[in-house]
């Protein structure tokens, strides 16, 4: 039932260490059930997605926002005739390198980590799932099959410019074509993740009282979404017309991502998984029309949502906890835990160091460096939410 140019798992490139094949799954379910098994995907449980993880039950973390990103990947690829499975692994893997208090923490990293190469959490995410994963007697990390390692790899499409160091060092060893657009599956997992952090912000906004429902009726596709609930059920009850509304919204999107990128791939004819990557363009994609109307929302909720002013003064309070605890770490290695102490003694030289310091402190969930910030440095830190916006796509 696969298109020509979906990705076989038979077909595929293979693993950086050759293995067995398994005997019942194919190489992409494979790939997921080691992802889904990996200590780093369970810690997505505790970091923030918008709201420090503490802040209540209700508000997505990085570990549900992964998980509906994946059920959107599925039923997009499925529709689009491709594999679903290499689909999903891609979805559910593409935040493992997300560090403590999602994209605020991921700043302050990479200004620390400026003189040391940097820090992304694309590149991160390789080097968790290519070596920092370590429970398999024969390799460090997962041993990915090429394509998911791809897809994570090229979550905003061709890596140009200077590499980051954890992506070039993976790279060197086995080459991922960084310059192209990744095959279709990574492509719908990209978009995948638009449709998921745009229809959850939205909800997570209106219970945290950011903004309310009648700000969004003015908004494009929000206040249709609205409109039309009211017309078909009069009276709703508040929670159950929010929702009515806001998954017509989810499938407002969805619906225009199928239907686009159908007509794309209709119109491209693409033969193989070789010719999308060779088209030089995305082939799976909202309509221009809903990526305007989009782009509407999100600067809605980066003024209301990501950028209030009660939000902004706790990104500036849990940006203090990397920024104190990373030079801690630098100053005192000694302080990280027996089973980083080898890390640290192969460590010839400072970038070395930071380095191995990054990964540990990158690996902390929000509940982990609160605790050790308040243990090491005797701070408290609040317990306010955090912002965290979309990035924009390169």
């Amino acid at each position: 039932m696969l298109k020509p140019y979906a990705t076989d798992p038979a077909k595929s490139r293979g693993r950086q260490h050759p293995e067995r094949i398994s005997t019942f799954r194919s190489a992409f379910q494979r790939d997921r059930d080691r992802i889904i098994h990996s200590s780093a995907f369970r810690r997505l449980k505790h970091k923030t997605q918008v709201f420090v993880e503490h802040e209540g039950d209700y508000y997505r973390t990085r570990l549900t926002h992964s998980i509906e990103v994946a059920q959107v990947a599925r039923t997009v690829a499925g529709a689009l005739g491709l594999n679903q499975d290499l689909a999903e692994a891609v979805a559910l893997a593409h935040d493992l390198g997300h560090p403590p208090f999602g994209h605020t923490g991921e700043d302050a990293l990479h200004r620390l980590m400026e003189p040391y190469g940097g820090f992304d959490h694309n590149a991160q995410a390789i080097r968790i799932v290519t070596k920092l994963e370590r429970h398999y007697a024969d390799f460090d990390g997962l041993n990915l099959s090429w394509e998911t390692l791809e897809g994570i790899a090229k979550h905003n499409g061709p890596v140009q410019g200077p590499l980051p160091y954890a992506l070039a060092e993976f790279n060197a060893q086995f080459d991922l074509e960084l310059d192209s657009w990744p095959g279709a599956e990574a492509q719908v997992a990209a978009f995948a993740d638009d449709v998921a952090y745009n229809h959850h912000d939205l909800h997570d906004g209106l219970r945290a009282g950011l903004f309310t429902e009648a700000d969004l009726a003015a908004l494009p596709i929000t206040g249709p979404a609205f409109a039309e609930v009211d017309r078909l059920y009069p009276g709703l009850a508040p929670m159950r017309r929010r929702h009515e509304a806001l998954r017509r919204v989810f499938g407002v999107m969805v619906e225009d991502l199928i239907a686009t990128s159908r007509a794309a791939l209709e119109r491209a004819a693409p033969r193989s998984p070789e010719d999308v990557r060779a088209f030089g363009a995305p082939l799976v994609h909202f309509s221009q029309a809903l990526h305007d109307e989009l782009a509407e929302i999100r600067d809605f909720l980066f003024a209301r949502m990501y950028r209030a002013p009660s939000v902004m003064a706790e990104r500036e309070r849990v940006t203090r906890v990397i920024e104190e605890l990373f030079p801690l770490y630098m100053a005192r290695p000694g302080l990280l835990p027996g089973e980083w102490q080898a890390e640290v003694a192969r460590a010839g030289d400072e970038t070395a160091l930071a380095r191995v310091v990054l990964d540990y402190v990158a690996g902390m969930t929000d509940r982990y460096a609160l605790q050790e910030h308040a243990r090491l440095l005797g701070q408290g830190t609040g317990d306010r939410p955090e912002p965290d916006g979309p990035r924009p796509r390169r």
